[in-house]
């Protein structure tokens, strides 16, 4: 492995988090935050003082009265309501929406109130739990419902042996269990209302972000670190409207958010919670979009696949390992380098491109005249007699293989109608080991001996 190819991920997440991060949250102030103000005299009052206090913070609309200023907060189409009596003045907030855009909110109209010589009173129309007082728990469980779900598709393409549909329904297991433990979990230490429908909606977000990381993989391949953790958290987490409220965001970042899982997820869930159901429908359809496209990938991959392994079949035919079987060797499965650890796996022999497995051993196989044989079983076994890895040779003969320990290792190579041969060669750190083999038919006896170098890596 290159310098280039060890620090490109955490250089990538590096810069992630310094330029998503630092400009999203270091200083939250409103950015077209909507309010509903009780009569259209007022609301041009009112708009007339926040266009001078705080140009393109708010955006005013004007209703009838007061309920309906409230009702619109509660309909989640706005995020505060005004109005005004003989007096005194009265604001509408959620808390629910985040307690630092509520305290945002009140100094703002408490100014406003107090040019027209009112008092001013602060009603929460969608409280939170008691023991939820900055309206930021929901955060933290949208992540514990989201990151995992990007853990378990990485976890995922280490089983080989699993189908896309297994797989599916790997993750709508696991999924439903996180659900449903999260949701409990959260009611019974309350930080959340006991209102079951949450579970549907985590449920759509783990499946979301799980089936969208994973159709991701196959195409995206040696990157898929960097962008899935692009997408799911360096995105995600400070649009998410959790640590900063949506509307005091820079505008940039509400775009962004718009189409963010975890965002989505975490609106859905605050209008189950705490709005009655109220702005559900929209982040429902963005997180069932995920969803879609991560099966929608899924299917075009195994499409792909199959097309390039009845490519591969006709133009070079089955391979034979001696045992009656065809086999071939396939690209290695994605690796997540910041979960995974090396494990012997066969590649593919190809010139190496730039984040890709290095492998650690290389060879030829060839006949006595020089032929390379293709379709020759290799085997790598350990010290203790341990079968680390098998493959088969290429029509050039060559085969490969990385993720092999450091030690001795013996190298049994065997084909139809030659003489096996079995060689042992040291493997070291930053170093590529290569085994060469000659095999002699059948009635030309056992003695020729394998070439064997060891050579520094690229």
């Amino acid at each position: 492995m290159t310098l280039a190819e060890a620090l490109w991920f955490p250089v990538s997440l590096f810069l992630g988090m310094l330029f998503f991060f630092a400009p999203a949250l270091h200083a939250p102030q409103p950015h077209h935050v909507k309010v509903a103000v009780a009569e259209s005299a007022l609301a041009r009052r009112v708009d007339s003082a926040l266009a001078t206090r705080a140009p393109g913070g708010f955006d005013v609309t004007a209703v009838p009265d007061g309920r309906a200023a409230r009702q619109s907060v509660l309909d989640r189409d706005t995020v505060a309501g005004f109005r005004e009596d003989r007096g005194h003045a009265v604001l509408y907030v959620a808390k629910a929406n985040g307690a630092s855009l509520e305290q945002t909110l009140t100094q703002v109209f408490t100014q406003v109130a107090a040019k027209s010589h009112r008092h001013l009173t602060v009603t929460d129309v969608a409280p939170t739990e008691r023991k939820d007082e900055l309206g930021t728990t929901l955060l933290y469980f949208s992540l514990a419902w989201s990151i995992p779900a990007y853990v378990l598709a990485t976890t995922l393409l280490r089983a080989v042996t699993f189908s896309r549909r297994r797989k599916l329904l790997t993750i709508a297991g696991v999924a439903a269990g996180y659900s449903v433990i999260g949701f409990y979990a959260g009611v019974w230490l309350g930080y959340l209302p006991d209102k079951p429908l949450a579970m549907g909606v985590s449920f759509l977000l783990t499946t979301a972000v799980a089936t969208a990381a994973s159709g991701l993989a196959p195409f995206v391949r040696q990157f898929f670190p960097a962008v899935a953790m692009g997408l799911f958290i360096v995105m995600s987490i400070p649009t998410s409207g959790g640590a900063v409220p949506a509307s005091m965001l820079p505008m940039f970042f509400q775009h962004v958010r718009e189409a963010m899982p975890l965002a989505n997820g975490l609106d859905a869930l605050r209008g189950v919670l705490y709005f009655d159901g109220a702005g559900v429908l929209k982040p429902v359809l963005v997180l069932c979009a995920w969803f879609a496209g991560g099966v929608a990938l899924l299917g075009l991959d195994l499409r792909l696949h199959r097309r390039r392994a009845g490519a591969a079949a006709v133009r070079a035919g089955e391979v034979d390992d001696g045992d009656g079987h065809g086999e071939l060797v396939g690209e290695p499965p994605v690796e997540d380098p910041a979960l995974e650890t090396p494990r012997p796996t066969a590649l593919p022999v190809h010139a190496h491109h730039f984040g890709e497995q290095v492998p650690v051993l290389t060879g030829r196989v060839q006949d006595r005249e020089g032929r390379p044989v293709r379709g020759a079983a290799v085997t790598v076994i350990d010290t203790r007699g341990r079968q680390l890895v098998r493959s088969v040779t290429d029509e050039t003969g060559e085969y490969a293989a990385t993720g092999l320990p450091e030690g001795y290792l013996s190298i049994v190579v065997s084909a139809p109608g030659l003489h096996p041969m079995v060689h042992q060669t040291l493997l070291q750190t930053g170093m590529t080991a290569r085994a060469d083999f000659a095999l002699h038919s059948m009635g030309q006896g056992r003695h020729a001996k394998p070439v064997q170098a060891i050579a520094p890596s690229v």
